[in-house]
């Protein structure tokens, strides 16, 4: 009777642990896809993102033109402010 017991028991053991291990050998499989897909994105972004440098240079080189504009443009209205004493 106890070798019974024993080997039964050791059988549920065996299939729980069979049942875990198929467990986590699906959630790895999930995972790999999961991981390829966002190395798929991460390639994509890097290829957007490329021509980005040189384009920056360009906002730069703008934003300083608008800057020395907007300087000018305060100047003047600091002069007119004082001159109708608002300031």
């Amino acid at each position: 009777m106890l070798l019974i017991l024993t080997l039964v028991t050791t059988a549920l053991v065996v299939l729980a642990l069979a049942g875990y291990l198929s467990a986590i050998a699906w959630s790895l499989v999930q995972t790999r896809r999961s991981v390829a897909a966002i190395a798929d994105g991460l390639e994509a972004v890097a290829g957007h993102v490329q021509p980005l440098p040189e384009k920056l240079t360009t906002i730069n080189g703008a934003l300083t033109q608008l800057l020395a504009g907007l300087q000018a443009a305060d100047r003047h209205l600091g002069r007119v402010a004082t001159v109708f004493k608002l300031g």
